[in-house]
């Protein structure tokens, strides 16, 4: 699938083309084929002209229509290499592949500083120069203003979008979600959200630690804690959030 990937995308970019990497579960080693997706980022040289975008969306259809099963679990990022050395909230609208598999413009909110940490740290070659030479280093403060955007933007009440929590994968994501994110503010660092879930399983106690339990061993198909409960973890996240202080 990666071969595929890597050849449609030279082919549609042509010499816009910089780099192909993979972060995520992948790069951290958490990878689970059953419910984890494929993160991929895609260098460009520029800002990518809109003509160019049917034609990569066009190539992100046939590769799902090709029968192999990881393709319908990709997820990624175009990102031009000025966009990605430094996060500038001024330019934060790049093109994705979206993991239900719709491909459009998106924009990036701060918990992009978050992944060019984790791209730096532990990004996969697939093709390019290293991720190193392309990504300024992110300073530990910034990861922690990160989070503490990233909670105010996506996870504080009223959800931009409450209806994904009729999901028991989403519930389980966000449970997971939340642990890496207490995890970041504690330690100015990140880590994979099964790692996190084990750290914030051992630290908070009952009753989160059954509940981040069951998140860790959640399988699709199955069934996952209520809305209600989802809700309270997250409430009580924000809730220790504001206690700290970054400096």
């Amino acid at each position: 699938m990666l071969d595929l990937l890597l050849a449609g995308v030279q082919r549609v970019l042509a010499d816009q083309f910089t780099g192909l990497y993979l972060h995520g579960s992948l790069a951290s080693g958490d990878y689970n084929p059953q419910t984890s997706d494929i993160d991929f980022l895609v260098v460009t040289r520029n800002k990518l002209p809109l003509e160019l975008l049917p034609s990569l969306a066009a190539m992100h259809t046939c590769l799902t229509a090709s029968g192999l099963k990881p393709a319908a679990k990709l997820e990624g990022s175009y990102i031009p290499l000025g966009a990605l050395r430094r996060y500038d909230p001024s330019h934060i609208e790049h093109p994705a592949l979206r993991v239900d598999g719709t491909f459009a413009v998106d924009g990036y909110g701060t918990d992009w500083i978050i992944q060019r940490h984790y791209l730096r740290q532990q990004g996969i070659v697939i093709s390019g120069p290293p991720l190193q030479e392309l990504i300024e280093p992110v300073h530990p403060v910034d990861l922690q203003r990160a989070v503490l955007g990233a909670l105010q933007e996506w996870w504080s009440p009223p959800f931009p979008n409450p209806n994904r929590f009729d999901s028991p994968e989403y519930r389980a994501y966000a449970v997971l979600t939340m642990c890496r994110a207490l995890y970041t503010l504690q330690f100015a660092d990140v880590i994979s959200k099964p790692a996190a879930a084990r750290w914030a399983q051992a630290v908070l106690g009952e009753p989160w630690a059954a509940l981040i339990k069951r998140a860790r061993a959640w399988q699709p198909g199955a069934a996952f804690d209520s809305q209600e409960q989802t809700f309270a973890f997250i409430c009580f996240i924000l809730d220790r959030s504001q206690g700290f202080e970054i400096t």
